[in-house]
Parts: C-alpha cells; sequence; structure tokens
C-alpha cells in the first residue's frame, strides 16, 4: 500500500511562514507527480500546487500563485509547500496527493487515489 502523510500545520499568524511536508512510502518515489490541495471549512476542494516527477515541471492555483512554493525532494520521499504571507482565508486542512498528472492545455490536475490524510493550518491573529 502507499502510504502519504502530511505534516508541518498549525496556528500561525496572519502574515507568517508555514512549510508543509508530505511523505510518500511509494518507491520509486520520482516515479510520482505530486500535488498539494486544501480544504477550508464550508468549501470544497481547492488545488494548489502539483510538482512534477523531476521537480522541473511545477503549476500553481491562482489563489496562492504568487505566495506558495512547491518542491521536492526525491532522496526523501518528500514534497514540500512553502506557503508564505499567509491570509486568514487560508485556514484550511492541507491534503498531498501523490501520482497524479496535471493538463497544462486545461489547467486541471487529474489526482490519484493516493491521499494523505491531511494537517491543519489555522491563520489567526
Amino acid at each position: 500500500q502507499v502510504q502519504v502523510v502530511e505534516s508541518g500545520g498549525g496556528l500561525v499568524r496572519p502574515g507568517g511562514p508555514l512549510r508543509l511536508s508530505c511523505t510518500v512510502s511509494k518507491n520509486p518515489f520520482s516515479d510520482y507527480t505530486l500535488a498539494w490541495f486544501r480544504r477550508a471549512p464550508g468549501k470544497g476542494l481547492e488545488f494548489l500546487a502539483a510538482i512534477g516527477r523531476s521537480g522541473i515541471n511545477i503549476n500553481y492555483g491562482d489563489s496562492v500563485k504568487d505566495r506558495f512554493t512547491i518542491s521536492r525532494d526525491n532522496a526523501k520521499n518528500t514534497v514540500y509547500l512553502q506557503m508564505n504571507s499567509l491570509k486568514l482565508e487560508d485556514t484550511a486542512v492541507y491534503y498531498c496527493n501523490a501520482g497524479g498528472s496535471y493538463d497544462s492545455y486545461s489547467g486541471t490536475y487529474y489526482d490519484s487515489a493516493y491521499w494523505g490524510q491531511g494537517t491543519q493550518v489555522i491563520v489567526s491573529s
């Protein structure tokens, strides 16, 4: 089974930074496109960012394009989401998905069945 585990969530003040991590048990890790999603209270699942196998191809959702950065370390089987300039509306449970694909023409990320349980981020003053 593929295990996907997010970590790094917590309480942060508006404007502050936070880095999330997602570790995937499946090997080789480099075979997987990786993505971050989130679900804010009372809202649907929102695409945030995706990164290809090599780490070169990267795409972001419009809402976080200028504030969030996705990266990966294949040696550690880990993908990161660096979040800066956090806003109150960034409060959400953040999820990692492994093994999907991104269609740059439609701007759509097609998720796989490999999801983590999520890590909660609360932005509050």
